[in-house]
C-alpha cells in the first residue's frame, strides 16, 4: 500500500513541476522583443532611394534595406532571470506573511488547532472505519486528477482563444502549485512523520528523511491551492461549489484511506488555501476580476 502511494505521490509532484518548466515558458514568452521595423518605412523624403540599395545585408543575402529578424536566444537568459526573481519574491512573501501583525491572530488559531489535533490524532484515528482503503485512495486520486485536468483544459482553451482570464488562471495555477511544492518539500523532510499504521502507530515525528511522509497532507495542500485560485478567478457560486466540493472529497477520502492524521489534513489545507490566495492577489490583473480590484483598492488605501 505505501509503495503504491509513494510512486503515485512522486508522480503527481513530478508532473506539477514538469508542467511549470515545459508549458509555462512558451505562453509567458509571447511578448518577446518586437521585430525591428523595415528600413523602407523610415525613409526621409530628402534621401535617395538608390542609396538604400547600395549596402548589402550583413548576411550577404542581397536584401534591400530589410533588417534581419531578431533571434530569440538573447531573451532566454532574461526570461529565466525574471522567473527566478519572481519565484524568490513569491517565497519571500509567503514566508513573511505569518509574521504580519494582521495575520498573528490567524497564526494563533492555526497553531492552537494543530496542537489540539496532534494531541487527539490517535483517538480520532480509532473512529475511522477500517475497510474500503483502496476505494478511498482511488477516490482521492480521481478527484485530484480530474480537477487538475479540468483546469488544464480551461488554460488550453484560453491559450487557443486568447482569453485573458483563462490564461491568467492557468498561469497563476502553475505559479501557486510551484510555490506550494517549494513549501511542501522542506516541511516533509523536516517533519518526517509516520503515517497511521506505520511504526508504533502513534504518528511520531522525525522518523523519516523523505518526502513521502504524513505531515503535511500533500493531496489536501495541492487541491486547496488549485481550488482557491480558480474560485478567486471565477467567483461564481457554482464554481466555488465544485472547487470546494472537490476539496471535501479529497480530504474525507484521504482520512478514510488512513493516509493522514487529522492534524496533517488541517495544516495541509491551511497552507494550500493561504498559498493560493497569496499568489492570486499578488499576481492577478485588477482589470480582469472584481475580487482583484477590491483587493487593490483596499491595499492602496492608507
Amino acid at each position: 500500500m505505501h509503495i503504491q502511494r509513494t510512486g503515485l505521490e512522486k508522480a503527481l509532484l513530478a508532473a506539477a513541476t514538469a508542467v511549470l518548466f515545459t508549458v509555462a515558458a512558451p505562453c509567458q514568452m509571447a511578448p518577446s522583443t518586437p521585430a525591428l521595423p523595415s528600413a523602407d518605412t523610415s525613409i526621409v523624403p530628402t534621401l535617395q532611394v538608390s542609396a538604400l540599395r547600395m549596402d548589402p545585408s550583413p548576411q550577404g543575402s542581397g536584401a534591400s534595406g530589410i533588417a534581419p529578424e531578431p533571434e530569440p536566444q538573447p531573451n532566454k537568459p532574461r526570461f529565466i532571470t525574471r522567473m527566478l526573481k519572481r519565484g524568490l519574491e513569491d517565497q519571500k512573501g509567503l514566508y513573511a506573511a505569518p509574521f504580519k501583525p494582521s495575520n498573528l491572530k490567524w497564526d494563533a488559531l492555526v497553531l492552537a488547532g494543530t496542537g489540539a489535533l496532534i494531541a487527539t490524532d490517535r483517538r480520532i484515528e480509532k473512529q475511522v472505519p477500517t475497510s474500503h482503503f483502496q476505494a478511498s485512495q482511488n477516490t482521492s486520486n480521481v478527484v485530484v486528477g480530474g480537477l487538475a485536468a479540468t483546469l488544464a483544459g480551461v488554460w488550453i482553451y484560453g491559450l487557443k482563444t486568447d482569453d485573458p482570464r483563462a490564461k491568467e488562471m492557468g498561469n497563476l495555477e502553475i505559479e501557486a502549485l510551484s510555490n506550494a511544492f517549494l513549501v511542501y518539500a522542506p516541511m516533509q523532510f523536516i517533519a518526517g512523520r509516520q503515517r497511521p499504521g506505520e511504526g508504533n502507530g502513534n504518528g511520531d515525528f522525525w522518523r523519516h528523511h523523505a518526502m513521502n511522509t504524513s505531515f503535511p497532507a500533500g493531496h489536501a495542500m495541492f487541491t486547496w491551492t488549485m481550488a482557491t485560485v480558480v474560485a478567486h478567478e471565477y467567483p461564481k457560486p457554482w464554481v466555488k461549489v465544485l472547487a470546494y466540493g472537490a476539496i471535501s472529497a479529497v480530504s474525507v477520502s484521504r482520512m478514510l484511506a488512513r493516509d493522514h492524521w487529522a492534524s496533517d489534513m488541517l495544516v495541509g489545507s491551511v497552507l494550500g488555501f493561504s498559498i493560493g490566495r497569496h499568489i492570486f492577489y499578488s499576481r492577478c490583473d485588477p482589470e480582469l476580476t472584481e475580487a482583484c480590484q477590491r483587493h487593490s483598492r483596499n491595499r492602496d488605501q492608507p
